[in-house]
């Protein structure tokens, strides 16, 4: 497969990236705020809210490119989980599956 058919700005591969639930989970019980995966993450998925008791959200969930983790690497107190590999390929594969079939 040609890799710019992988990902595009609204894709993963030919499924729209808004039915693929794949971002970062923020565990408020550990995370201490020091915004590593904040200034790593190119891809503007978090925002600081500096006034708020959540400093940190995920704002843009469709911003994360699908199966990255790299952000969670950061985080030395692990504050940071993603969704199930195995259930999101099963999910694209099944969508994917569906949309042939109504073709």
């Amino acid at each position: 497969m040609d890799d710019s058919k992988l990902m595009n700005d609204s894709t993963f591969m030919g499924v729209s990236r808004e039915k693929i639930d794949w971002s970062p989970r923020i565990d408020y019980n550990k995370c201490n705020y020091c915004m590593e995966c904040v200034e790593f993450c190119p891809h503007k998925v978090f925002e600081v809210r500096e006034n708020e008791e959540q400093k940190l959200i995920v704002k843009n969930p469709n911003n994360c490119v699908v199966f990255c983790r790299a952000c969670s690497k950061t985080c030395g107190l692990d504050a940071l989980d993603f969704p199930d590999k195995g259930k999101t390929t099963a999910h694209i594969k099944l969508i994917r599956k569906e949309t042939a079939k109504n073709e």
